[in-house]
């Protein structure tokens, strides 16, 4: 198996590759995370690691991904048929009602962060309120980029805050912590990076020039004459609300969604064809209105959409897979962890494990597992609470994801915001803040709550 010195030096090439593709060349993930997969292989070779290990840790780090995936196409296909039958047409139109232009911003991130606490997902707060946010901020003609970074900022303060989202119950798991300990002990961060946030997408909101793109009147007749407007379209939102309230997993919870959209189409448009149908399921819906701006909004979903996204998944995961079996992951950890004598040291490394083991893997929940598992005893060691650990986890494995171009959050919203991982980081603001307010806290000792 790989040394420490090894994995480092392993690690930093397969990064620097990947960074100077994606970031130098501007070229899609896909062939820099299939050239490091390469070059594990040929890592592992080198080290006569046999073939059947190998396989074994590429099947496993896949493995992980498959509900995740399969989350994906139905989100594909949730996409289109609630566009087919009205239902995101009809929150961008009723949402113009409400929504201020020199406001839009901080409504955007407060309304994700309210809709992402009450379900707990911050994929579905994306594909829904998310989707209607991004059509009506390119007709208010913000840059997308910005919207985006509003919509994943409060998405993800739903996804880290609520008691229904499965990281807020995994990192409290791993760390042996209480639940909503935890969620109280998160307040001591995630407070602060939510107040922050909302001040910096004020004041860009205050100062980002926004031209309209298109008449809002001739935007919104546009939608009302293609589309079904009608307020029982929202009754399948409605039903995401009430399932997520009584815990009903993710796959049912969608599968209804889609189900309720389904009947929609045919109670609206009883003309529509078992054939046009399963075609809006496949390949998503072609909008063609003739105004530019509405085509876009509404050309979008179906299983194919999902596919660029799945393609990235399965190389991700299963170079993740292989960097685990190789031992270059646990050896990366341990010369980390064994470094650390002080709390602020540890949170440090902590967050540092977490952040790196996101960008090397491309996996939050994979992040929140082995960070805690392998830092755990430090916590231990030096008497600090369990709930300290479960935070840093969240704040630096869970919020990090949306971040990294290849990891599952990031190809996610990626394909269902149709903005590109690198252009909305820089306004990602709160899940920029939450890594770095909790090192802050964990040097200063606010917050940090110990056993005796």
């Amino acid at each position: 198996m790989a040394s420490k010195v090894e994995s480092v030096v392993l690690l930093v090439f397969i990064l620097g590759m990947i960074g100077y593709f994606i970031i130098g060349l501007k070229a899609p993930p896909h062939i820099p995370i299939l050239f490091a997969f390469m070059v594990t292989l040929g890592f592992g070779f080198v080290k006569r690691v046999s073939w059947s290990v190998m396989d074994k840790g590429m099947r496993e780090g896949i493995s992980s991904g498959i509900v995740p995936i399969f989350i994906f196409i139905l989100i594909g296909v949730l996409i289109g048929v609630w566009v087919a039958s009205g239902t995101i047409p009809t929150m961008i139109v009723y949402g113009f009602e409400f929504v201020s232009r020199d406001f839009f911003l901080v409504t955007v991130f407060v309304v994700c962060a309210i809709v992402g606490t009450s379900i707990g997902s911050a994929f579905t707060t994306a594909a829904t309120v998310g989707i209607a946010f991004i059509g009506m901020g390119g007709a208010l003609g913000y840059d997308l980029a910005i919207v985006a970074g509003a919509i994943i900022s409060g998405a993800f303060f739903g996804d880290k805050m609520s008691p229904l989202s499965d990281t807020t119950n995994l990192s409290p798991a791993v760390a042996g912590a209480d639940m909503f300990e935890h969620i109280k002990n998160m307040m001591w961060t995630t407070i602060p990076a939510f107040v922050i946030s909302f001040i910096l997408f004020f004041i860009v909101g205050m100062n980002v020039s926004s031209e309209t793109t298109v008449e809002l009147t001739l935007f919104q007749d546009t939608l009302r004459e293609y589309s079904i407007i009608s307020p029982i379209t929202l009754i399948g939102p409605l039903l995401l609300f009430v399932f997520a309230w009584r815990k009903i997993p993710a796959i049912p919870t969608l599968l209804v969604g889609i189900l309720s959209g389904v009947i929609l189409i045919f109670v609206f448009q009883p003309e529509t064809t078992m054939q046009q149908l399963v075609s809006i399921m496949q390949d998503g819906v072609k909008s063609q209105t003739g105004v530019a701006d509405v085509d876009a909004l509404l050309t979008r979903g179906g299983i194919q959409s999902m596919m660029w996204s799945v393609s990235l998944i399965l190389l991700s995961l299963g170079m993740g897979g292989l960097l685990i079996e190789l031992g270059i992951i646990a050896q990366l950890v341990h010369a980390i962890s064994s470094l650390v004598n002080t709390t602020g040291k540890l949170v440090l490394s902590t967050a540092c494990t977490a952040m790196g083991i996101n960008f090397i893997l491309g996996e939050q929940y994979l992040s929140i597992i082995l960070t805690g598992k392998a830092y755990a005893e430090k916590f231990q060691e030096l008497d600090l609470h369990p709930k300290n650990l479960s935070r840093v986890l969240e704040d630096a494995g869970t919020v990090i994801n949306p971040l990294v171009p290849w990891g599952v959050s990031g190809v996610f919203l990626t394909a269902t915001l149709g903005v590109p991982t690198m252009e909305y980081l820089p306004f990602a603001f709160f899940c920029l803040l939450c890594p770095v307010i909790t090192v802050i806290l964990g040097f200063t000792g606010i917050g940090i709550t110990k056993t005796r």
